[in-house]
């Protein structure tokens, strides 16, 4: 899984003049790409309960999502995209990872994705 996160996942940055055109090949080139970060994240997240939590966490939330597919989000302008990405990236997130926080707080690792989120 290591591995895959640091080798397999490339989502290029282009700028927002670039990729508004849905139509253009960068466009799509960048889609395709966040899309398939995603569906890893899902997969490692999957190993929660399997492998060791903090070691899921890490790969899947601080390298995954707040290295890749949290500047892609950022990206996005703000609309229908950008929520359909948060709402896929959130379904991916275990249940059990927020079962003992306290009201109003939320991981460590998800702080700079809830503040897009409380945007």
């Amino acid at each position: 899984m290591k591995k895959s996160v640091e080798e397999d996942v490339f989502i290029p940055l282009y700028p927002k003049s670039t990729v508004e055109d849905r139509s253009s090949l960068r466009s799509k080139f960048q889609e395709r790409r966040f899309w398939s970060a995603v569906k890893l994240l899902s997969n490692v997240v999957l190993w929660d309960g399997i492998v060791q939590e903090d070691k899921v966490r890490d790969l899947g939330l601080s390298k995954l999502l707040n290295r890749y597919l949290l500047l892609n989000i950022l990206n996005t302008p703000l609309g229908l995209d950008n929520i359909e990405k948060c709402n896929k990236v959130v379904a991916c997130l275990p249940e059990r990872w927020f079962q003992d926080l306290k009201g109003g707080s939320t991981l460590p690792e998800l702080h700079n994705f809830s503040q897009h989120l409380l945007q």
